[in-house]
């Protein structure tokens, strides 16, 4: 079934029959949060509407409940969002408990298919040494496989009582960046330096830079939060095939642009 996001009847006759449904946004179409927005609250009137018994919505956190608006540590972007992409997926959470819909927020993590489909890979320094760059310090960044993602909501959906009205968060493995160009070293075989940066001046490898910034920013500065969302323990007992960042890398580093 298909169905436009924009046209709620649509997506309704989509649902109809269904027992679950995943739902999730995608920011980096458009890069609109009001967008976002207007299609979550689409998503759960149409799981309403369908009598939908299990709705998992891939969310996120809205950092504006750690970084108020006012709060100067970290720019306001578009006038309203600390994180745009975090932030309307975490405002949209209301939307699907307005509507009574049996709902798990699921709390997902960096993909590490960023890697091969974002630019934010390692690159090749003047020296020849891979450099990985990433502006979180000895922060740990929680990260999973996308695919693993898929495998989780799926352990979610087979313990619907247990996981209705809760939020799960899911990674694969809490990495620093140090030791994510160790892995990348092993896996590559080639010499991989870790380079740090401070957010503010974190530039590109094909993400918006502001909306990177602030959330790598945001990453860093709450990792400790972030992180305890999302236990690797529960994960893997959702979907024991869970992959390491090794693991994954294992599979996929020849996919990853060196340029």
């Amino acid at each position: 079934m298909a169905a436009d996001l924009g046209d709620a009847a649509a997506v309704a006759r989509a649902l109809d029959g269904a027992y679950g449904a995943f739902f999730v946004t995608f920011f980096w179409a458009h890069f609109s949060p009001e967008r976002e927005l207007a299609e979550a609250r689409t998503m759960a009137g149409a799981a309403r509407q369908a009598g939908i018994r299990h709705a998992i919505w891939s969310t996120l956190e809205d950092t504006r409940r750690w970084v108020p608006l006012a709060d100067s540590r970290m720019p306001t972007l578009m006038g309203k969002y600390k994180v745009p992409h975090f932030d309307a997926k975490g405002e949209a959470d209301q939307f699907f408990r307005d509507a009574e819909v049996p709902t798990t927020f699921l709390l997902t993590s960096f993909y590490w298919d960023n890697l091969i489909h974002f630019g934010m890979g390692p690159k090749s320094g003047a020296d020849g040494v891979l450099e990985f760059v990433l502006p979180m310090g000895n922060a740990k960044l929680p990260g999973i496989a996308a695919e693993d993602i898929g495998r989780c909501t799926h352990g979610v959906f087979r313990r619907r009582d247990e996981f209705v009205g809760q939020t799960v968060g899911i990674a694969g493995e809490h990495l620093t960046g140090a030791e994510m160009a160790t892995a990348l070293a092993r896996a590559l075989a080639a010499r991989c330096a870790s380079a740090d940066v401070p957010p503010e001046v974190y530039r590109g490898f094909g993400f918006p830079v502001p909306m990177t910034r602030n959330m790598f920013q945001f990453n860093r500065d709450f990792s400790a939060e972030f992180c305890a969302a999302r236990s690797v323990e529960r994960s893997r007992a959702l979907n024991p095939r869970l992959q390491s960042f090794a693991q994954w890398l294992a599979g996929n580093a020849s996919k990853i642009p060196l340029g």
